[in-house]
């Protein structure tokens, strides 16, 4: 029978975070994080494959999920490195299989460099790689203002409403078609809420739409996958998006490193190829 998780929260900043444990906890652990308005039931089917064999947490990053959001302060990939370590400490899960999948893929590689010795191996899917300049070459004075300009038009979004759960599930089939019905019924109902009046929205924070003033620049980012001292194995789709870790000439960065690429999946390759990520990450871990 299939395993199932339980929820916990656990506290980073004063903020109360959660998390899923698949239970097993004598077991080797593996560590998924999501990405950018994701939620940590988006490992639902990857858990299932691999929880008889590890002790599997899947956390909600702060502003997305059930975790709370941030007041008066930036979504900075620093600041969601902070709640990996936090978790990874709290919780005991040192050493761990790291799994990331998009931003959750950046996070899961800086953790790896920052900490090396907490981490056996590192899964990357579709990780999002280096940044390709935009505000890197302007002066610090623009970087304010453009910050300064961006948030101040976030103050004035607003969460989008859908009437019904229909619509909240068609806009999911909407952003990856290689879904099936029950992919899309399941990632809609744990990722929404529904609002007072009936209608639906997304549960993450629209202030994580908000890129920080200041990021880790391309060559300090470089500097830090340098230090990873486990295998990594990045898994990429023949349709995701650009500018992935291991693309590029990134992997030359990582000591240790093979690169796969998944043919008919797009971003989410974990939902279009499960099948496909699971064998090459089990291959992987199975290698010494």
């Amino acid at each position: 029978m299939k395993r199932k998780p339980t929820s916990h929260s656990y506290y980073s900043q004063r903020l109360r975070l959660h998390y899923l444990d698949w239970g097993n906890p004598q077991a080797p652990h593996m560590l998924l994080v999501h990405g950018v308005h994701d939620h940590c039931h988006t490992w639902d089917w990857f858990a299932s494959e691999f929880a008889d064999d590890y002790h599997i947490v899947a956390l909600d990053l702060r502003g997305h999920g059930d975790s709370e959001w941030v007041r008066g302060s930036s979504y900075h990939h620093v600041d969601y490195v902070y709640d990996i370590a936090q978790l990874v400490r709290q919780a005991e899960l040192e050493p761990a299989v790291v799994v990331g999948h998009s931003m959750g893929g950046t996070l899961a590689a800086l953790y790896a460099g920052l900490y090396p010795e907490q981490v056996s191996k590192l899964v990357l899917l579709e990780g999002i790689g280096l940044w390709t300049g935009d505000l890197e070459d302007s002066s610090p004075a623009e970087r304010i203002r453009v910050w300064i300009d961006n948030t101040r038009q976030l103050a004035g979004r607003l969460p989008k409403r859908y009437p019904t759960l229909e619509s909240a599930l068609a806009r999911m089939r909407d952003a990856n078609a290689h879904l099936n019905d029950e992919q899309v019924r399941h990632l809609t109902a744990h990722g929404s809420n529904q609002n007072e009046d009936g209608t639906f929205s997304w549960k993450y924070d629209n202030y994580t739409h908000a890129f920080p003033v200041y990021r880790i620049l391309a060559d300090e980012t470089i500097g830090i996958w340098r230090e990873i001292t486990s295998p990594s194995l990045i898994l990429n789709a023949s349709e995701g998006f650009s500018h992935r870790i291991g693309h590029n000439g990134t992997c030359d960065y990582f000591r240790d490193c093979l690169m796969i690429d998944i043919a008919e999946a797009g971003h989410w390759i974990h939902h279009d190829q499960l099948d496909e990520v699971v064998v090459a990450t089990r291959n992987f871990l199975a290698q010494t």
